[in-house]
């Protein structure tokens, strides 16, 4: 029987790639990228003063095309080809047709579909970044950082965790969609310079998110950040394969789970249930799945929710308020609460939970029977070494990934603080956009509604206006 012509194989379909899987890769990679462009770009733009939108959503642009072209240029090759030396990749350009048309070290697509969904994944790592330095870095020194980042931080543990020459991946860690590569790294990396460039104005902090200006674009940008996790954990196997039917439909409870237990103790503990907890909660659900995704059980992604809706709450809510040391330092999007505490939890409790059959199933590799949870060793019991050893190491990752990025983040901080300075100046910082692009991102009647009679709400600081005075017209609203 002959297959249709469409499926025939040809010069162009070579008999290696399967048309479903490269399809599927890409239609992936395209939908991280809309959580980057546009997702946290309006994410970011909306929950920042109406002064700072035009900078925030800059940042992030900037950073995803300065990335790509880091990527094929050099960082692909430094991530995910040969050896250098220990954990360093070598360098090379992923530019010829020849290599971009070859079979992709993994899957049954080209290099092509492997390094711009690759690319996507780490654009989308240094917006996560940004949200820690909003409202304040000079943005020459963002300029800077970013192409340093990329090269000497993401490669390394990207590298390590997930090419299988590195040497966390030789060891068995299991992170199946970025939980350590990205979430992690991203957010050791931006609590670290964030520390290094310093806080924003207390007038600009102690607002947000009243300083929002516009919350409903806000929930836009946290839909598109939310849905097009489909891709982000759906695309970790590399094929169109029930694991990632599996994938898909965990990061989706698990996320539910988490938005919940966050609205639920914000209404039990503040009073009332607020839009930007649940954000919040959707995040931390997001990111703690991740690394788990594929490789657990339904229950087990609910357990996990329920788990990054109230930890991470925690931290945000109540301990971060009770650590100097944690008030000392500026995070606009809360990236050291959403995402290292978040990420961490969730490469703990992959651990725990990850089913041998699954990984057999993720992995398809002989040794397949180094990766087993903790939970299914304890009934197994010839499996329990195995699964305790699964545990070291989920946790040797996650020190080797939090202690080489506040490293290499601090270097390069001090090394662009000599080229330029990684803090605005306070005339700049006053005026925002102005100041740092020449443009606004609201132009309306220079004439505002003034409110008064403001009473804080204490939940997150944001703002009760029980009487307004009255404008002429509608035109003059001024959003703040």
């Amino acid at each position: 029987m002959e297959l249709p012509s469409n499926l025939l194989p040809d010069d162009a379909s070579p008999e290696w790639m399967n048309k479903g899987d490269n399809a599927w890769q890409l239609t992936a990679a395209t939908m991280v990228g809309l959580q980057s462009i546009p997702g946290l770009v309006i994410l970011y733009a909306s929950l920042m003063k109406k002064t700072w939108a035009i900078n925030s959503a800059f940042m992030a642009f900037y950073a995803f095309a300065a990335v790509l072209l880091c990527w094929v240029s050099w960082a692909y090759r430094m991530s995910f080809g040969d050896k250098m030396v220990f954990f360093l990749g070598k360098p090379g350009v992923a530019l010829d047709e020849k290599f971009l048309l070859e079979k992709a070290f993994l899957g049954n697509f080209p290099n092509a579909t492997m390094v711009f969904y690759q690319g996507v994944f780490a654009g989308i790592t240094l917006i996560l970044i940004a949200g820690a330095l909003l409202g304040r870095m000079n943005i020459r020194a963002w300029m800077l950082f970013v192409p340093l980042w990329v090269t000497f931080s993401y490669t390394v543990v990207a590298f390590s965790i997930w090419s299988p020459n590195g040497w966390l991946a030789k060891h068995g860690v299991i992170d199946f969609a970025g939980g350590y590569v990205i979430h992690l790294s991203a957010g050791v990396a931006g609590f670290t310079a964030a520390y290094w460039v310093g806080p924003r104005p207390e007038k600009d902090r102690e607002t947000f998110p009243a300083g929002a200006n516009n919350m409903i674009m806000m929930v836009a940008g946290a839909g598109l950040l939310w849905m097009g996790w489909s891709g982000f954990n759906g695309g970790g196997p590399f094929v169109a394969s029930t694991i990632a039917s599996l994938a898909v439909l965990n990061t989706h409870v698990c996320t539910a789970a988490s938005i919940v237990v966050w609205i639920m103790l914000d209404t039990f503990y503040f009073g009332k249930p607020n839009m930007f907890g649940a954000v919040q909660g959707m995040i931390t659900g997001l990111v703690c799945i991740t690394p788990a995704a594929g490789i657990v059980q339904g229950w087990a992604a609910i357990l996990m929710g329920l788990i990054s809706g109230s930890i991470p709450w925690y931290t945000m809510m109540v301990l971060h308020n009770k650590i100097n040391f944690l008030k000392h330092i500026d995070d606009p999007m809360a990236v050291f609460h959403t995402h290292t505490i978040a990420s961490a939890l969730g490469g703990i409790l992959t651990g725990f939970f990850a089913v041998p059959k699954l990984c057999r199933l993720f992995y398809m590799v002989p040794d397949w029977e180094k990766y087993i949870g903790l939970a299914y060793g304890l009934q197994n019991n010839g499996a329990t070494r195995a699964g305790l050893k699964q545990m070291v190491i989920q946790i040797e990752a996650i020190v080797f990934v939090v202690c080489y990025n506040v490293v290499v983040t601090s270097l390069i901080c001090l090394l662009v603080r000599v080229l330029v300075p990684l803090r605005l100046n306070s005339d700049a910082l006053q005026m925002g956009d102005k100041a740092m692009h020449g443009e606004v991102a609201f132009a309306m009647n220079s004439e505002v509604i003034k409110f008064v009679n403001i009473k804080h709400n204490k939940v997150y600081d944001t703002q009760d206006f029980s009487s307004i005075q009255e404008s002429r017209s509608l035109g003059e609203l001024q959003m703040v």
